[in-house]
């Protein structure tokens, strides 16, 4: 390898490492903040009326588990781009 081409390699793993600690970072974030706003509305639905408190609740875990797909999709993405990093192979790394 020659030098500039280590160079490009360095830049391209820092960049990515970068993109990746954001996508994982972003993606919790937002995670949490529909977390907050989902619980909220529920305790507010639960509280105005309670006998639909069962069902809000049912409805509430479904919305959950959806939410949590966000950030484990992410940390698969940012695991894609750290081990096996598509964009090496455009500087003719293997």
């Amino acid at each position: 390898m020659a030098i500039e081409n280590i160079t490009q390699v360095a830049e391209v793993m820092s960049n990515t490492l970068i993109a990746a600690g954001l996508l994982i970072g972003l993606g919790a974030l937002g995670t949490a903040i529909g977390f907050a706003l989902l619980g909220g509305k529920f305790l507010e639905g639960a509280a105005r009326q309670p006998e639909l408190a069962p069902m809000l609740m049912t409805r509430m875990f479904i919305v959950a588990g959806l939410l949590d797909a966000v950030p484990i999709i992410g940390v698969a993405i940012a695991l894609l781009l750290i081990f096996s990093n598509p964009f090496l192979s455009a500087l003719g790394v293997k």
